[in-house]
């Protein structure tokens, strides 16, 4: 059975999210403050993290940054906010999705199944890929760079294997949505853009000498390889 992290610091809102999860078959561990929130993820390994973004004391991006040093582990943002800034900043610190408040448990539901599905939709096959210092085991879906792990977050993963098993092809917005996010995704393609900087973030060692994601202005995106 899956386990589900809800951090929200609203009791009335967290029990509404506990029993819907439940309902669905989801194991759940309720957190009421970030500091909490760490604790038990630490504790319990969580398949997924609902997380609302204002929290007292620690807030969600704290909590949210503080779980990216140790995890991929989706998230989900909760927040009140409709600021389109505020659901950038959630998807470019490394949340998978967010969800406004209100919200209808059967939504939180739906994008819940969505990002697990997402976050398990990595390829898998026995080999490995090899960019000069670079190394993608497709096996046990590790990055490493000179023998160094890179930690992903699932859907940022999911691309870079895509774009791997795919070298010196350009790729549209689209393309990348349809094939890595899924036909079931509904937001913007901006989150094409905002996994291939972490990515490239994540990538700074790999020598530019050896390959690099490129950008290929009105066309796409291409996992460039450098031959020696």
């Amino acid at each position: 059975m899956k386990k589900i992290l809800i951090v929200e610091d609203e009791q009335t809102i967290s029990r509404v999210l506990s029993v819907y999860l439940q309902h669905a078959g989801y194991e759940v561990i309720q957190a009421f403050d970030g500091e909490e929130a760490i604790l038990c993820f630490k504790e319990h390994s969580p398949n997924l993290v609902l997380l609302d973004v204002m929290l007292p004391g620690r807030d969600g991006w704290s909590t949210l940054e503080e779980i990216r040093k140790i995890s991929a582990c989706p998230v989900i943002m909760l927040t009140a906010l409709g600021d389109i800034d505020y659901r950038l900043k959630g998807l470019n610190q490394g949340a998978d999705d967010y969800i406004t408040k209100p919200f209808v448990g059967e939504e939180v539901i739906a994008r819940v199944h969505a990002v697990l599905r997402r976050s398990a939709n990595v390829l898998d096959s026995e080999n490995s890929k090899q960019y000069g210092s670079l190394k993608i085991n497709l096996d046990s879906n590790m990055v490493t760079i000179n023998g160094e792990e890179v930690i992903l977050i699932p859907k940022d993963l999911s691309l870079l294997i895509f774009l791997a098993e795919r070298p010196n092809r350009t790729f549209t917005r689209e393309d990348l949505i349809e094939s890595v996010w899924g036909m079931d995704y509904d937001g913007s393609d901006r989150a094409v853009d905002l996994a291939i900087k972490r990515i490239r973030q994540a990538l700074k060692d790999w020598p530019l000498t050896q390959g690099e994601i490129r950008t290929h202005r009105g066309l796409g995106y291409q996992f460039c390889v450098y031959e020696k």
